[in-house]
């Protein structure tokens, strides 16, 4: 198999095998007008299996959203086809509209306009609760 390099851009790395697709939909890449390569299952030393992902464009992405859904992801910025900053995740203390509460008392069920708002309650567990009724919400590892 053969992926070309990409001369700038952003390359996530070390994804838990199987999670790309849950990144590439998080992060909206299908909105991309660009190269997006999604590598599966790739023999790895340290992980046995992960996967990468390769966005052939400059772009901001957003950490939180990798730091939630998998604070091991290393996030590599590629300018003129060489590595210039690499950015290690951790669990986000808030998210903000990337998870959404399952209690329909919750007030984000009747306002829809309002913000999804949760903070990180357990980081070992990878547990969040709702800002607004306290509900748990545990990330699938």
């Amino acid at each position: 198999m053969n992926i070309d390099s990409i001369q700038n851009g952003v390359v996530l790395d070390h994804i838990k095998a199987g999670k790309s697709m849950d990144i590439y939909k998080y992060l909206h890449l299908d909105q991309l007008d660009c190269s997006v390569a999604i590598i599966k299952n790739v023999r790895s030393d340290r992980m046995g299996k992960k996967d990468i992902i390769k966005i052939d464009s400059p772009m901001e992405v957003d950490l939180d959203v990798l730091g939630y859904v998998d604070p091991n992801i290393t996030v590599n910025i590629i300018r003129n086809g060489v590595r210039v900053e690499k950015k290690k995740l951790e669990p986000p203390q808030k998210l903000v509209n990337v998870i959404h509460c399952k209690n329909p008392r919750c007030i984000t069920a009747s306002e829809p306009t309002l913000d999804a708002v949760f903070l990180l309650n357990d980081p070992e567990k990878h547990t969040y609760r709702c800002a607004y009724c306290d509900t748990e919400k545990q990330r699938k590892l």
